[in-house]
């Protein structure tokens, strides 16, 4: 994790290099904890959709063979389900972006229950209003990026 931490320092597209090396060093079936997360940056410092979307299935995959015993070793009182609503929601947006309307409304329809379960927090707020906002661009037909305060 220590080494996910300096990746991102680097910023921009040094950090997407040494997280794509750090990738290659996990593995398709490494820890779950540094495939998720990993995965989950990987995909924010993508330059297209496509590329984006692929990343984000694989941080929630990755979510899939992850335990909260595992979690909590890293992050005491984190449950694994507190990581889905933002997961399901990235896969949400990228599927809107792409034109994939089915694909994002499931996603949104997945993630919006699970988020109503986060607490009543900065973070919780922030994914609830998300999960907001992305459903009304796919109300009004928008491919506009999520802009995230």
């Amino acid at each position: 994790m220590a080494d996910i931490g300096r990746a991102l320092e680097l910023g921009g597209t040094a950090a997407r290099d040494a997280l794509t090396a750090l990738w290659d060093r996990v593995g398709d079936t490494g820890d779950a904890l540094h495939r998720c997360t990993i995965a989950h940056h990987l995909a924010d410092l993508q330059e297209t959709v496509a590329e984006e979307l692929r990343w984000d299935r694989h941080a929630l995959a990755a979510v899939a063979d992850l335990g909260d015993d595992r979690l909590q070793r890293h992050h005491a009182g984190l449950r694994v389900r507190a990581l889905l609503p933002s997961l399901h929601l990235n896969l949400a947006d990228g599927y809107r972006r792409a034109g994939d309307v089915e694909r994002a409304r499931h996603h949104v329809a997945v993630a919006a229950p699970l988020a109503a379960e986060l607490p009543d927090d900065g973070y919780g707020s922030m994914i609830r209003d998300a999960i907001t906002r992305v459903a009304g661009l796919l109300d009004s037909g928008s491919r506009e990026p999520l802009v995230v305060p």
